[in-house]
């Protein structure tokens, strides 16, 4: 059917639009269902832009510890990769190469003994990788039950009150008690001592934290792993250990060479890290290691053949992208031990600068000072009660900066506090902005003539 010149004259109007003037812009569209017909792709790119520009800036994030920089070569790769799914390993015979090349390297990193094929892969983050290394311990506690004519139905896994949520959830979602060492005043992690209160024959595993996501502190991996050793020897249970290295996995190698933590650990049968927090690669990315490959029991991997060859998988994901695998690799053969270093090093270094600024500030007192992993908490001291760590978090967000403010769990549920996460991009510039920023906020506060208002929604402790 011709169209009428009115109809032309329309569509050549349209072509021609400013974007803002355009059908979807002028009046809206739907939010909660599909629209009836499609539009200008560019005008649904500035839709999307445009809501968008309401989130925060991510460099601005002290909350996180994921990576909010990447080198333009290393985005440029990654978006090239986008469409390979890692799962397609004979389709995608290189990404899996590099695949392997990565849990290679991560495994001398971690000094896994011997010259035998490394046992690892990568998975979607760290928390997919706890679940993973939970159930092999898990698998392995009730092999040795069932060999040895015991029951094994009331597995229990130790670790420290400040472990992450997702140590929470593996234990909910596989019936396994979890049992938590409490926290105290000046120790805010698991200690030899209180691990062994809780160990048991029926203990699958200790978890050992390497950087805890309160404080930045790293547990003792090898005090506790020496009190497993006298535990066993002294006829008790022979239990293993996992070192849930989320964030220190991709620190203590490189600026804290002589801390044995690792696979020189000979208790420690496996360790995860996230390669999308200072692994320096945009989420979401995680490895897992095992010291051997007996340590991962074989009925737990699937083989299946209808993607073109035989496809070994260990993962609760089946598809999932490439990409960041990709850039994990891009990153190890760019930066190597030593860029690895200087980046580790730099923020360690803008960590410390920054807390101990922070400490000349009147009303502050550090409970941690960014001298393990680059993270650091604070909090108020006794006697200011006209404002809290809440009023505070919310008065920087004025300025862009996301500073989380939360209490500690159980027993120290009375100490509240602000965490900064200091990242691969925070150098001395930013940090003095930061502390800038955070002084006059602090003046406003001590300025008033009164109190700020309670806030009953802050109550919660807080697990990330």
């Amino acid at each position: 059917m011709a169209l009428h010149s009115i109809d032309v004259l329309e569509l050549e109007r349209l072509a021609i639009a400013p974007v803002y003037a355009r059908p979807g812009m002028r009046h809206g569209i739907p939010k909660d269902e599909l629209p009836a017909d499609g539009m200008d792709p560019r005008v649904a790119y500035r839709l999307l832009h445009d809501e968008l520009m309401l989130d925060g800036n991510a460099r601005q994030n002290l909350a996180t510890f994921v990576t909010t920089f990447m080198e333009d070569e290393a985005t440029a790769l990654a978006m090239e990769s986008l469409d390979k799914n890692m799962i397609d390993k004979d389709e995608y015979p290189q990404t899996a190469a590099i695949e392997g090349r990565c849990v290679g390297i991560i495994s001398k990193l971690w000094h896994a003994p011997g010259d035998a094929s490394p046992t690892g892969t990568s998975t979607t983050g760290s928390s997919e990788a706890v679940m993973l290394a939970g159930l092999a311990l898990k698998w392995r506690w009730r092999e040795r039950r069932r060999a040895a004519g015991l029951p094994a139905d009331r597995p229990n896994l130790v670790m420290g009150m400040n472990v992450q949520v997702v140590w929470e959830k593996f234990c909910r979602y596989w019936d396994v008690e979890p049992r938590y060492a409490p926290l105290e005043e000046g120790r805010l992690h698991l200690t030899a001592e209180e691990a062994l209160k809780l160990c048991d024959e029926n203990t699958i595993g200790v978890v050992a934290i390497l950087g805890s996501t309160f404080d930045g502190s790293y547990e003792p991996v090898l005090e506790i792993s020496h009190a497993l050793d006298g535990l066993a020897a002294s006829g008790g249970p022979d239990i293993p250990m996992h070192v849930d290295a989320a964030s220190g996995g991709f620190v203590a190698p490189f600026i804290d060479t002589e801390l044995e933590w690792d696979f020189r650990v000979p208790r420690v049968r496996s360790i995860n890290a996230s390669g999308h927090k200072y692994g320096l690669v945009y989420p979401g990315v995680g490895w897992v290691i095992w010291r051997a490959a007996e340590d991962l029991p074989e009925d737990l991997v699937f083989h299946v053949n209808y993607l073109g060859g035989d496809m070994p998988t260990f993962a609760l994901n089946f598809s999932r992208p490439g990409y960041q695998v990709i850039a994990q690799y891009y990153n190890f053969i760019r930066l190597g031990f030593e860029g690895y270093r200087e980046i580790q090093q730099a923020c360690r270094d803008a960590a410390m600068y920054t807390a101990s600024e922070i400490a000349k500030i009147g009303p502050y007192e550090l409970l941690s000072d960014g001298s393990e992993l680059p993270v650091f908490f604070f909090r108020l001291k006794a006697d200011v009660t006209r404002f809290t760590v809440y009023d505070v978090s919310a008065k920087m967000r004025e300025r862009g900066w996301q500073v989380p403010a939360y209490s500690l769990p159980d027993d120290l549920s009375d100490v509240s506090g602000l965490r900064v996460v200091v990242r691969n991009g925070f150098g001395r510039d930013l940090a003095d902005l930061f502390l800038a920023d955070l002084r006059h906020a602090t003046e406003f506060f001590l300025g008033l003539s009164g109190p700020m208002p309670d806030d009953p929604d802050h109550t919660e402790s807080f697990r990330h």
